[in-house]
């Protein structure tokens, strides 16, 4: 059942009562009655000093569960309209006197960085499995104070609507997807996994738009069939009452609703919001796009240019290693290593980077601050047969002198190239490339001997001259 909660036109903390301005939870704390005039109103300059901008606070029940100094945990009942109320402080900001309306774009997205790399591929399973339905809704009947709400058609995860910060308003919200729609076993009884609801904000500029960015905030939930959530609850509160007073401490309380904790926000919010879905990076909230190119799957594979690229120096500026990331298709997270120099980046580890990165980038980001090359599919050793002139002395013979021919394609027409680069031959005079086989025979170098040939095998190639028509063979030995 939902209930309204009746609130003053402007409901925020007075002198006497805030809340707190980081964390998951909805806690008014009273501070202790002045003696003295002056002494109250340095309580009130402090409470407002605190006290941020924006506020956003989910209408649900926290999960008891969830320890301390952890981020909180809220449980959602699928197709359930949520409350949100959009509380904005009138006495911090200009908007009591301008009274323009904000623009608040909120998302549904995901929390799993195994989910965030395959998030096109989830979405586009979630809509053939069901089709026309959506992911996240606007229940606007039950909303107040809610104009112009949007639903994008083809983004199933985000709804936009604009808002007087000078008036109530609280936005009424459903979820339609469930936790465990997109757990790898769906054997009953798995685990769900998490989502995050991120609010990002922002205020028209003088042209009339809404891309200049105010605020951004978002919490951590799960949603459950319907009454699935009440039961959860139920279920977490009973496990923990059954813990000894010391185990309970170790655990946060359950209040009765959520506060959306502060985020850096949506990817290129600074400048316009965002035209295309994406997920949050558990700590940043940075979300993976198709636009990343890093991620995927439309992005074009690598040439064979690119797999040698070129080391970041430590001595790179903080600008030449924005251009290194840039160049090595490391662009989504320019934003969150905007201070790093080349030496900075060098000195993370493997885990630190497939902590920020996430496991698929972070081990790509890894091996290109190693310069790490691709290992050939077949290394071969080449000589090429000294020509006889007259007969050899002592003084005049060396030992052979062998380079290295690296193969990827492992074909008869890769190795042809190979050898007419080493022995600096043209390629198209080459008629016919052979190896000498047992009894002194010739046999025709194929695909599939080239295939076969041991990895690091030597071999001295011989060249013959012929006039018709006029080229070149090569025996190898």
């Amino acid at each position: 059942m939902l209930f309204w909660h009746s609130q003053p036109e402007h409901y925020w903390p007075g002198p006497g009562e805030m809340y707190p301005c980081s964390g998951g939870n909805l806690l008014r704390e009273s501070l202790a009655l002045p003696f003295l005039k002056q002494e109250e109103q340095n309580i009130s300059t402090s409470a407002e000093l605190q006290c941020p901008a924006f506020q956003y606070v989910l209408c649900a029940p926290t999960s008891p569960a969830v320890k301390q100094h952890e981020e909180t945990l809220t449980y959602l009942n699928q197709g359930q309209s949520y409350e949100i109320r959009m509380l904005c402080n009138p006495k911090l900001g200009d908007f009591s006197e301008c009274r323009k309306l904000l623009k608040s774009v909120a998302r549904v997205v995901f929390h799993d960085r195994r989910l965030q790399y395959m998030e096109h591929q989830q979405l586009e399973g979630w809509r053939w499995n069901r089709p026309g339905d959506r992911i996240l809704d606007i229940d606007v009947p039950l909303s107040v104070g809610v104009l112009e709400p949007h639903i994008h058609p083809t983004l199933l995860n985000t709804v936009e609507f604009l808002w007087d910060p000078t008036k109530r308003t609280s936005v009424f919200m459903q979820v339609h997807c469930i936790s465990t729609e997109f757990t790898l076993r769906k054997n009953g009884g798995e685990k769900g996994v998490p989502f995050r609801i991120q609010l990002d904000t922002y205020k028209a500029n003088e042209k009339g738009e809404h891309a200049d960015h105010l605020h951004s905030a978002s919490c951590l939930v799960k949603v459950f069939k319907p009454k699935g959530a009440d039961r959860k609850q139920k279920t977490d509160r009973e496990k923990i009452e059954k813990q000894s007073p010391q185990e309970r401490e170790k655990y946060q309380p359950s209040y009765e609703s959520t506060v959306l904790a502060e985020c850096t926000p949506w990817p290129e919010a600074s400048s316009s919001p965002p035209a295309t879905p994406g997920l949050p990076s558990p700590h940043a909230f940075k979300l993976l796009t198709p636009e990343r190119g890093c991620s995927s799957p439309s992005c074009p594979s690598d040439s064979p240019a690119e797999s040698t690229a070129e080391a970041l120096s430590p001595c790179a500026s903080i600008l030449e290693t924005q251009q290194w990331l840039h160049k090595n298709r490391f662009a989504a997270y320019c934003r969150m290593l905007a201070n790093f120099t080349g030496a900075d980046l060098l000195k993370l580890s493997r885990s630190d980077l497939i902590q920020i990165c996430g496991a698929a980038d972070g081990i790509r980001l890894s091996h290109a601050l190693k310069a790490r090359c691709v290992r050939p599919r077949l290394t071969l050793y080449m000589s090429r047969e000294p020509q006889a002139h007259g007969r050899d002395t002592p003084e005049d013979s060396h030992p052979a002198t062998y380079q290295e021919v690296y193969l990827e394609e492992l074909t008869a027409t890769e190795l042809t190239n190979k050898l007419a680069e080493l022995l600096s031959l043209p390629a198209n005079q080459i008629q016919q490339v052979s190896k000498q086989g047992p009894t002194g025979i010739h046999i025709l170098i194929s695909d599939l001997m080239v295939r076969n040939l041991p990895d690091e095998a030597c071999f001295v190639a011989a060249v013959t001259k012929v006039q018709a028509p006029e080229g070149y063979h090569l025996i190898l030995r």
